[in-house]
């Protein structure tokens, strides 16, 4: 059987998972199987697979570490492989104990770097006051900035709306990762923003287009927004690590600074798993420790 093809249907249409991750899976297996055919001298068969060493997988994840990949592309594959068999077990009754002792590199915490209360106003207050740009195109700059810091959009999901989503609703629902659609509620500062916009700007949105449109009137791309963080970030002096996404990160975190519940938080990001809401909670721990260090004082 075609062993690949199979499991990547079953990610996409059974999982619902994203096709950037699906296609992510199909390039770790499709470089793992062409080992295995090189290393076992014949096309992987599924009985192949049941059979396979610890020591075979391990051959594997050291040749790709000598082509020069980083501890975290290697607990990536390590991590699609044992996707892989999870599947063969469930799918196939393929079993290989070997499998679960197999252990990747341990990967450093990368905690999220949001941009702070007062970077996250003077973004908004300096793309609104921007002297160059046309009303329309700041406020529409405005409006996608304010969906993501103030109802923690992914870009790419502000970027999905439709005219079918004005006027601005209290509660926006969202298609997110994987096609999961979750129901976020919008402020009345984003409401506005988005108002203004629609208001200002020159196009018809018709409810089955794009809501946020370019300057010649084609649907926007992520890429003049985050063209216009980094001229953002160069006037007020902030990091490289004030993108967009960091707008997002800022979102989680000033709600759970001001006490909001991590359940909460992980529903209106649109998480699978309260675990990856949880990094938050070190993000916060870590501001907490530096104003205590900066006013107890015994410190």
């Amino acid at each position: 059987m075609d062993i690949l093809p199979a499991f990547l249907t079953h990610l996409g249409h059974e999982r619902r998972m994203a096709a950037k991750t699906v296609e992510a899976y199909g390039s770790d297996l499709a470089g793992f199987l062409g080992f295995l055919r090189g290393h076992l001298g014949r096309e992987p068969s599924l009985s192949a697979l049941g059979n396979l060493k610890a020591r075979d997988i391990r051959a594997y994840l050291a040749a790709r570490r000598r082509d020069g990949l980083t501890d975290a592309s290697i607990a990536r594959l390590l991590s699609s492989i044992k996707a892989l068999y999870r599947w063969l077990s469930r799918a196939h009754g393929i079993e290989n104990a070997e499998i679960g002792y197999l252990q990747g590199p341990r990967r450093a915490l990368r905690l999220p770097r949001p941009v702070s209360v007062d970077a996250a106003k003077d973004i908004l207050h300096e793309a609104e006051t921007e002297p160059d740009a046309d009303p329309w195109i700041a406020a529409r700059d405005v409006a996608v900035l304010s969906l993501l810091y103030g109802a923690g959009l992914r870009i790419s999901e502000a970027l999905s709306l439709t005219g079918a989503d004005l006027p601005a609703p209290e509660r926006l629902r969202v298609k997110g990762k994987g096609g999961k659609v979750r129901i976020v509620p919008l402020i009345a500062p984003v409401r506005d923003a988005i108002e203004d916009y629609a208001r200002l700007c020159p196009y018809a949105l018709p409810r089955s287009q794009a809501l946020f449109r370019g300057a010649k009137g084609g649907p926007l791309s992520p890429r003049i927004i985050q063209g216009r963080m980094q001229a953002l970030r160069g006037i007020l002096g902030l990091p490289e690590t004030a993108t967009p996404h960091a707008l997002r990160h800022a979102f989680a975190t000033h709600l759970l600074a001001n006490g909001a519940d991590l359940r909460a938080i992980q529903t209106l990001l649109g998480h699978a798993s309260l675990s990856t809401t949880q990094v938050y909670t070190g993000v916060d721990s870590s501001q907490l420790r530096a104003a205590h260090a900066a006013a107890h004082p015994r410190a």
